[in-house]
């Protein structure tokens, strides 16, 4: 299923993986044996609104697909060549990332489907598997549409950070079939696309199959606490300044941005509610309080000797 010319040329892109910028990644093409490609794009799962559920909970214009075994037998196939000792090994070598570990679950992966209009502001993605306490390492995003123009947007952009555009800040692929991106998995490794945007009357939508890669450890200096997504909220457009006269596509743009901001407040307090309420209950917890009687004495004599108030 996997192109041969992927396992010939190894070591070419291990190195074009360690040297690219704006982090480490890599683009494949052809990814798959051409028939392969063309089967997964016929067996295409058909958009469904309840796979279309953002993290606000609200019905958007992406849907997603975490089942991909069950979708046909082309991705059947699929899942067998993600989990594979050998290809798995393939994707170590050529990202010096070693025991790299498929997930069964396609948390947040699967089959992606963007439809006209949508967008993904530019994030870093979350860093531990939520069942499994695992590391995430790696994505690897396979593009399954037979056609696409730049001007369209929904070019895949990495980006250095979410105010880097310059030359080595940011590099965007084109989503179209067969073509694969392999990238590190980092604290930095900031990355969505532009709003889609088709000519009138264009039936097609951005389709891709997501996967991720795990490992047991990771480097000390590469962890952080966990996280979940964390999204860069895109600004206004540089034209809109003192003296500019707002159109009909400005004023739209402008409510656009408000109004996801205030969806993002919106999260981010009900997130720190919940937070809180889960602190409150630890603090408040029997063995929470058992714990601080137990360690009184110490904290008492730590106080005095540092001349600060007991807490």
């Amino acid at each position: 299923m996997l192109n041969r010319a992927v396992w010939d040329h190894v070591e070419d892109l291990r190195r074009q993986f360690a040297g690219a910028r704006p982090f480490r990644h890599v683009v494949i093409e052809p990814f798959l044996e051409p028939g392969c490609c063309q089967n997964l794009i016929a067996e295409f799962p058909a958009f469904e609104a309840r796979r279309a559920r953002n993290e606000l909970g609200e019905t958007g214009r992406k849907a997603v697909v975490p089942e991909i075994a069950r979708v046909g037998p082309a991705y059947t196939a699929f899942d067998r060549l993600m989990r594979d000792r050998a290809f798995l090994g393939l994707l170590s070598r050529l990202t010096e990332i070693p025991d790299l570990l498929y997930d069964p679950d396609y948390v947040g992966g699967g089959t992606h489907e963007n439809l006209d209009g949508q967008e993904l502001d530019a994030h870093v993605d979350f860093n531990y598997h939520p069942k499994r306490a695992l590391h995430r390492r790696l994505n690897l995003i396979l593009f399954l549409n037979p056609e696409w123009d730049a001007g369209w947007g929904g070019c895949l952009e990495l980006l250095r950070d979410p105010w880097s555009f310059g030359a080595d800040g940011c590099k965007e692929v084109m989503p179209l079939a067969n073509r694969a991106v392999i990238f590190e998995t980092t604290e930095t490794s900031w990355h969505g696309f532009r709003r889609i945007q088709l000519p009138l009357g264009k039936p097609i939508s951005r389709r891709s199959v997501a996967v991720y890669f795990y490992t047991k450890d990771r480097p000390p200096a590469q962890t952080a606490p966990a996280h979940g997504t964390i999204y860069y909220q895109r600004p206004l457009p540089g034209h809109i300044q003192p003296g500019h006269t707002l159109c009909e596509e400005d004023a739209a743009e402008i409510q656009t941005l408000l109004a996801r901001r205030d969806k993002t407040i919106q999260f981010l307090y009900e997130r720190e509610l919940k937070f809180a309420e889960v602190l409150d209950g630890i603090t408040k917890s029997p063995s929470f309080r058992l714990g601080r009687a137990l360690t009184w004495p110490v904290r008492m004599v730590r106080a005095m000797v540092n001349r600060e108030p007991l807490q």
